[in-house]
């Protein structure tokens, strides 16, 4: 059984969310009760920002400016969009793309989260108190591979350790 928004907030700002970002990071979702579906949108806010967000709306009208790789396929039949950096820039996901994303990250060790398909569940994992400064300083080394976005809560991330 999936834990309601509330409970799932609650885990990940409180007993997932490192000490230094709590206050700092915040989840969002919603659900639009006047639509058919009950499709909403999603967002992480750091200070009160949103550094990602997404809307179901999205998945259909911004299905054409997927590039055409080797993702795309995948991404045309999967229920819930693929979540690589591609589509957190596009804002093509919602509420129902965190609860799956959050289900894969409470329940795998956080050195899967990390190397998750599922960009949200590694970031997810980058502002989770498990990772550690060595950890960090380890993923520090290679995060010119990384995404954009996952780059960008990382150094939140770093910032808030002090690490730099």
């Amino acid at each position: 059984r999936m834990s309601s928004w509330s409970g799932i907030r609650k885990k990940l700002e409180s007993e997932y969310l490192a000490e230094s970002l709590r206050g700092h990071i915040s989840y969002f979702t919603t659900s639009y009760s006047r639509s058919h579906d009950h499709e909403g949108r999603a967002a992480i806010r750091y200070d009160g920002k949103e550094i990602i967000k997404g809307c179901y709306y999205y998945n259909w009208a911004k299905a054409d400016l997927f590039p055409e790789d080797k993702k795309y396929e995948k991404r045309m039949k999967e229920e819930f969009a693929f979540m690589d950096d591609t589509a957190i820039k596009l804002g093509v996901f919602d509420q129902t793309c965190f609860y799956k994303g959050f289900k894969e990250f409470a329940n795998q060790s956080i050195e899967k989260s990390l190397c998750s398909e599922n960009l949200l569940v590694r970031i997810f994992a980058v502002l989770d108190r498990r990772v550690g400064k060595r950890k960090l300083l380890t993923l520090k080394e290679n995060i010119e591979n990384e995404s954009d976005s996952f780059k960008e809560f990382f150094a939140i991330r770093i910032r808030a350790e002090g690490i730099e």
